[in-house]
């Protein structure tokens, strides 16, 4: 029998009610030298926002900079909507002091002007696949899918990477060597701004370029027919701008539908309070009495799309603009008396667990008594059984409507010090 369990050791991106921006730094000492990607000014356009947030735990940056804003329009991306307070991207020229959205566009702006950043690209999806010449009504001049976008050929001032449209070309030419398939070719769509496009003159890559910024938006199509091909195309674009800009990078996959596919499912972990950990992977869609605080609840995530919102006294867990699960809370004052980890016997070795982890089982387990708190295996009942510590427990001993997961195996462990909670643990029964 073998022993598996894991310790969620690195929680990396937290999310609290209202926060503004989420900025990821890979950073490297040997050049000021940073591209800033953007993903999720638009709420619907999750290829854009689904490739930043791979950007920022696959790839690892080796020279130069890279700085990564995933989520930009966090509540238009849990709403599956382009823009709940109106379009964010419309809103860099002048903005209302009243306006939702304020704060964050204040915020992004001073992140683009900032004297290290070199080059901006704003992640979108597309309607449609541009061509020079109408072919129909969704190959024609008016779309925007897979392009590069600038809004001008190069900036007034000399810049390193100033010449837009010859940047634009060569990224455009590699990604079209190696595509999908033949209708998913990529062109050059300059919207010239300045002279033609009011609309544009109010956009992010307007403001950077008139800041005497680089800046590209890359639109894949909304007709490519999943999201791991939109992905897949944001991937690649953003590869070769690095490559332009001579930022060396590594990534733990290859690039390829199939892997982009398995990587978006992956949800990740939640850690609530330091104190809760639970698996977004085939989680149930709603789970009942989660012992939490009546207010000040702090939500971590190992996915950079992890957001919660609160509505009608249950907590919404998103990933991105996926509705993973709904938690009904149970309020509990959170204990100051509790251990950091706790002794388990899992098939037959007796193992220390730190709160907040996770542990894989082949045939059963028994939490070993401790005077230091009381034990409840939510799912396991026997009668007049306060603790359920020192008792060796199996699958079939659990009822599946307790489970966590959808194929009824994993379950939660939960210690007490009297009424005040402490800490939760997961079983998964292999």
């Amino acid at each position: 029998m073998s022993l598996i369990f894991n310790i969620c050791l690195a929680l990396l991106f937290s999310s609290v009610l209202n926060a503004n921006i989420q900025l990821i730094k890979k950073e490297n000492s040997d050049s000021n030298t940073t591209l800033l990607v953007i993903g999720g000014i638009h709420g619907n356009e999750p290829g854009g926002y689904f490739a930043a947030s791979i950007l920022a735990t696959h790839y690892t940056v080796t020279s130069k900079n890279l700085w990564i804003i995933p989520n930009l329009n966090k509540e238009s991306i849990m709403a599956n909507k382009r823009g709940i307070h109106g379009d964010m991207n419309r809103k860099f020229s002048h903005i209302k002091k009243d306006d939702k959205d304020r704060k964050i566009i204040q915020e992004v702006k001073k992140i683009i002007l900032s004297k290290k950043v070199s080059l901006v690209l704003n992640l979108h999806d597309g309607h449609g696949f541009y061509r020079k010449q109408n072919q129909g009504s969704i190959f024609n001049p008016n779309a925007w899918g897979q392009t590069c976008v600038i809004d001008q050929c190069r900036l007034q001032q000399k810049q390193l990477f100033g010449d837009l449209n010859t940047i634009a070309e060569t990224v455009k030419n590699n990604i079209n060597k190696k595509l999908l398939k033949k209708h998913h070719s990529f062109n050059v769509k300059n919207t010239n701004t300045k002279y033609e496009d009011e609309a544009m003159q109010l956009s992010l890559t307007y403001f950077a370029v008139t800041n005497d910024k680089p800046a590209f938006a890359i639109e894949t199509s909304k007709n490519l027919s999943s999201l791991s091909q939109k992905v897949f195309y944001q991937l690649m674009a953003i590869e070769e701008y690095m490559k332009i800009m001579g930022i060396a990078y590594k990534r733990d996959f290859e690039l390829n539908a199939a892997q982009i596919t398995n990587i978006i499912k992956n949800y990740g972990t939640l850690v609530i309070n330091h104190n809760i950990l639970l698996n977004l992977n085939d989680i149930k869609n709603s789970l009942s009495y989660i012992p939490i605080k009546s207010k000040s609840n702090e939500f971590y995530f190992s996915h950079p799309l992890g957001e919660v919102k609160r509505k009608q006294g249950r907590y919404l867990i998103y990933i991105g603009n996926k509705l993973v699960t709904t938690l009904k809370p149970q309020y509990f004052k959170m204990s100051d008396y509790c251990p950091e980890k706790y002794t388990i016997v899992i098939d037959n070795n007796e193992v220390s667990l730190p709160k907040a982890s996770e542990f894989y089982v082949s045939d059963d387990f028994k939490i070993v008594k401790s005077k230091k708190h009381r034990v409840n295996v939510i799912g396991y009942y026997k009668k007049d059984r306060v603790d359920e510590s020192q008792i060796n427990i199996s699958l079939k001993e659990l009822n599946k409507h307790y489970s966590v997961d959808n194929n009824n195996k994993t379950y939660r462990i939960e210690f007490y010090k009297n009424d005040e909670f402490c800490s939760m643990l997961l079983v998964h029964f292999k």
